[in-house]
């Protein structure tokens, strides 16, 4: 598989900026990253520098955070005694806009400590009554609380939150719209809370909400969650940029953890921020009637402040980056982009599984035959789209207009069931095998460049330690006997430079999100979406 560049289509009526977000055609080229993989490797140097910092600087700026932590405690204590639970005073009271200002000096001095000297804020913001909402992106740490304890606005915040001492008051003090796991209706509420604030003339303070519902590297923006453009009222978008020599910062789904990145942001010498605020956003009445086309139309401004590139890949997404098998994604993968395809075209994979022996059957008995995309379309049962067209790319490698349908089928079983390689390996050996059911190199080579959405890989050593007797093909017992001695072989055999890499990214050991702001957002069952847990506890 390989993602073969395609430029940007122009959108139907680019002229009307609401149109410009339909189904986000107009993105940029595919990002050469995976956003849910975060590599951090460190230099000699650099590894100095952090053992000498650990022994030094890090435990005086641990105290120092812990301690003016606790010093904010006292005073948000206080005021949550004062506060009613009714609407907020209008104009402040006197002793609120003292406690304001007292805890956003304490709050920068705070981040002072851990080493934020440089905290440049750009834009200006606007007021309550002018975009009561305020959405923040990238969101790649927990880190980006800093552009919250700067502005005091609220935040969307799971209800189990006010429960943890210290941090729960901390939180209260801002007001912030709890989000309840137990309460199954707690979604539609928060989003009428969030429109009734937003419709209060200001009364209430901005809501900062991070559209993306999750963590990424910052390479570009995923799809925003529609939960904060439900409202319709204008928002305020804001972008967040770390220009540090080392990305300490990043803490996303595969790359360092919670503490690992706490440790190593506070043994840098310095890090910098920049929040910057763009104009006010105010929304069409097509905007206003799809939150979808809000959101979208929202990212690709912020996304051209930052100068990155937005994709639809979703929160969903890193269900199939980080699967647990024994064929782990690598970061370049094409298979986001493939998911993310079959989506597109209104595909959904949990009724695929399904199908995958129909498609498995008719693959297998064209024997290697290849189709163009007509065929193809015709194979699926959908229309010949954009959308196809790009998917179809995927498979041509050549760039002669035709490909291989097993290649389709080995793509699809992997998104299908991400965590059932093996399943997907029998399947393939399947449509690939002769009458006695083995394979060659060749078709060895094929099987896993597809299953890991890769344009090369080198097969020559695994398929050689599978053929012990060296006649030169594979059955899948042959394979799966080696897979079950030898359950780390793609580690060793497939991409061993990686293995003993100097980076300290780790795979945990189940996809659960990790963010600093609740998704509120309705639910979408287009990935068959399961619960979750947290990344941190």
């Amino acid at each position: 598989m390989r993602l073969r560049a395609r430029g940007p289509r122009a959108a139907p009526g680019s002229s009307a900026a609401s149109s410009v977000g339909a189904g986000d055609v107009r993105r940029l080229a595919p990002p050469g990253r995976n956003p849910f993989v975060h590599e951090l490797r460190l230099s000699a140097l650099q590894k100095a520098q952090v053992v000498l910092m650990t022994l030094t600087l890090f435990p005086v700026r641990l105290l120092l955070v812990v301690a003016l932590m606790l010093l904010a405690w006292p005073f948000t204590f206080f005021a949550s005694l004062r506060s009613a639970d009714g609407d907020p005073e209008q104009p402040p009271a006197a002793w609120r806009r003292v406690v304001d200002f007292l805890l956003k000096a304490i709050m920068r001095t705070m981040w002072f400590s851990g080493g934020f000297h440089w905290v440049v804020m750009k834009g200006q913001q606007a007021s309550p009554s002018e975009a009561a909402i305020l959405t923040l992106a990238p969101h790649s740490s927990y880190f980006d609380a800093i552009a919250v304890t700067l502005t005091m606005s609220s935040i969307v915040m799971k209800a189990e939150s006010r429960d943890i001492p210290i941090w729960g008051t901390l939180i209260k003090y801002i007001r912030p719209v709890f989000v309840s796991r137990s309460d199954q209706d707690s979604r539609r509420k928060t989003v009428e809370e969030i429109r009734r604030r937003a419709q209060s003339s200001g009364k209430w303070p901005q809501i900062m909400i991070f559209p993306e519902g999750t963590c990424t590297n910052r390479t570009c923006l995923i799809t925003f969650k529609p939960g904060a453009f439900i409202p319709g009222v204008p928002v305020q978008p804001v972008v967040l940029r770390y220009p540090n020599e080392l990305d300490t910062i990043t803490w996303t789904w595969q790359g360092p953890g919670a503490l690992e990145t706490l440790w190593l942001t506070l043994c840098q010498f310095h890090n910098r921020v920049e929040i910057e605020f763009l104009p006010v956003y105010s929304p069409s009445e097509e905007e206003k009637k799809d939150p979808a086309l809000y959101a979208s139309n929202v990212r690709r401004v912020m996304a051209e402040a930052l100068g990155i590139s937005v994709t639809d890949y979703t929160f969903e997404d890193c269900q199939l980056a980080l699967a647990e098998g024994q064929l782990r994604l690598p970061a370049d993968t094409c298979l986001l982009e493939f998911a993310r395809l079959v989506r597109r075209l209104g595909l959904k994979p949990e009724t695929l599984e399904k199908d995958l022996a129909r498609y498995s059957e008719s693959a297998r008995t064209q024997s290697g035959g290849r189709m163009g995309l007509p065929e193809f379309a015709e194979y699926l049962g959908v229309p010949v789209s954009d959308t196809l067209e790009d998917m179809f790319s995927l498979f041509d490698e050549s760039g002669e207009g035709r490909m291989d349908p097993r290649e389709y089928v080995v793509a699809l079983s992997v998104v299908c069931r991400p965590a059932r390689t093996l399943d997907t390996i029998q399947l393939a050996f399947k449509m690939y095998g002769s009458q006695d059911g083995d394979i060659d190199e060749d078709a060895l080579s094929s099987i896993l460049k597809t299953a890991l959405g890769v344009a090369e890989l080198s097969v020559t050593n695994l398929f050689q330690a599978i053929d012990q007797e060296g006649t030169g093909r594979i059955t899948f017992a042959d394979f799966c006997s080696f897979a079950e001695t030898f359950p780390h072989f793609a580690e060793e055999y497939l991409y061993p430079e990686q293995t003993h890499s100097d980076g300290s990214a780790q795979t945990p050991l189940t996809p659960t999100p990790n963010g600093f702001c609740a998704d509120f957002s309705p639910e979408n069952s287009d990935f068959g979406r399961k619960p979750f847990h947290e990344k941190l506890d």
